[in-house]
């Protein structure tokens, strides 16, 4: 009986079995919209495919998601190939991916999209970061084909332009799997080892797919941490790559390029020829100028009566030594008049004169000081006299001179009252010479 149940192990081995030999499982076409997306971080893609009325559990190993142009994400509707078989932990089916296209867009396009975003958001198109392209280079490097037009039509222009310059190419593949890492190398030595002032990096028209060379991370990040200035020149006008977006300058053309990198010589010419005739223009005013001064100078009165002149100037001379004399003599005089008058207004500030004024003011303020001081004594004096005497009145020692005394409670109070003490109290009595102490025998009050 009991031979006729199943473990759960042994019925999802016997379904697992059953899919994997189905040919119709084995290659899947679907198209949905992905989501619940986690990018696993050792590389597998988790997902699920849905559409308005159904949804299956899909997993894209890395190896098969390495190759693809673009990221998926939640939302998205895909074209997918793949395998459907039992994930037999959860008993449940899957779709195990093995390529995935977006539906109703082109991978290269919209892979071209999102990398565009991201490095937008990096700021690796921002103007700031952009280097300035040298007016008058002395050495270029090209990086390019060395069989295609491209290269052909730069070293056209720049030995038509500005022969002078020296042109280094580093040959590299434009086209093709390896075309990108191949740009990013030349790029990394054209940096290391090459003194270039600046570099065209690019190729000649094509494709969407013939230019993504241009479009991959590896050489978009290449030409952004480039120290060199770079010009991007990839295909025609219409054109457009991550690349032109991140170089220092876009060509629209490798003809374009050649001319932004390189001045015209014969520009260059003109110009020197225009500064040359301005220069020539100015050195014949200055020239005219100073040759009527000259003449002016030579028919000056100097040149035609020197001695004269001479003479003239010998009395002009002496005049002014006169003058000088005459000045310096008032100078001293007035100085000499200055110190006088300072010598008579600093003996009449002399500080003796001070001190000997503060000293007489002194003896008078000390003088009044001891006049008051004597008149305030005498009058404490008497002050002290009267209240001592009116003390002395009122003095109760002399009071007990006379005859009197002065009783006291046990408790040290003077009696004043008949109510302050009763029959059989210790009381003391002061007199002038001791203390008696006695007993009360009887109080009487006496009636008023």
């Amino acid at each position: 009986m009991n031979d006729r149940y199943l473990t759960v192990t042994a019925l999802t081995k016997y379904i697992k079995k059953k899919l994997s030999y189905d040919p119709h499982l084995k290659e899947v076409w679907l198209r949905g919209e992905v989501s619940n997306f986690k990018h696993h971080t050792r590389g597998h893609m988790y997902l699920s495919l849905k559409d308005e009325h159904a949804r299956i559990q899909a997993v894209m190993f890395a190896g098969n998601n390495r190759t693809l142009k673009f990221t998926p994400e939640n939302g998205m509707n895909v074209l997918v190939r793949g395998e459907i078989n039992v994930y037999e932990p959860m008993g449940s089916y899957q779709l195990y991916i093995q390529d995935m296209q977006p539906d109703g867009i082109g991978a290269l396009y919209l892979a071209f999209e999102q990398l565009k975003e991201k490095l937008q958001k990096e700021g690796l198109f921002s103007v700031e970061r952009k280097k300035t392209i040298p007016a008058y280079p002395k050495h270029i490097g090209v990086i390019t084909s060395p069989t295609g037009a491209a290269i052909r039509d730069i070293l056209t222009t720049i030995k038509r332009r500005y022969p002078i310059v020296k042109v280094s190419i580093l040959p590299v593949l434009v086209q093709g799997k390896s075309a990108a890492n191949s740009v990013n190398k030349a790029i990394q030595y054209a940096n290391d080892h090459l003194d270039c002032d600046v570099l065209i990096v690019g190729r000649g028209g094509g494709s969407l797919e013939d230019l993504w060379g241009f479009n991959e991370e590896i050489v978009a990040r290449a030409i952004a941490n480039s120290e060199t200035p770079i010009i991007s020149a990839v295909g025609h006008e219409t054109d457009t790559t991550i690349s032109d977006f991140v170089a220092d300058i876009r060509a629209a053309t490798p003809t374009g390029a050649a001319e932004l990198a390189v001045p015209s010589l014969i520009e260059l010419r003109d110009r020197v020829q225009n500064v040359k005739r301005r220069l020539q223009r100015a050195m014949d005013v200055d020239r005219s100028t100073a040759k009527e001064k000259l003449n002016r100078l030579v028919k000056s009165y100097a040149f035609k009566y020197p001695e004269q002149l001479m003479r003239q100037k010998e009395q002009d001379l002496d005049r002014m030594i006169e003058r000088l004399s005459q000045n310096v003599n008032n100078v001293k005089k007035q100085q000499t008049e200055r110190f006088v008058y300072l010598t008579n207004r600093l003996l009449q500030q002399h500080p003796q004169t001070e001190i000997e004024a503060k000293q007489k003011q002194l003896q008078e303020v000390t003088k009044l000081l001891q006049t008051q001081f004597q008149h305030k004594l005498t009058t404490k004096k008497d002050q002290f006299r009267s209240k001592l005497e009116k003390l002395t009145l009122l003095n109760p020692l002399d009071t007990m001179k006379r005859g009197y005394a002065i009783p006291y409670t046990h408790n040290n109070q003077v009696i004043k009252t008949v109510n302050q003490v009763t029959k059989g109290d210790d009381v003391k009595v002061t007199v002038k010479d001791g203390t008696i102490n006695c007993e009360v025998v009887d109080v009487k009050e006496e009636k008023k």
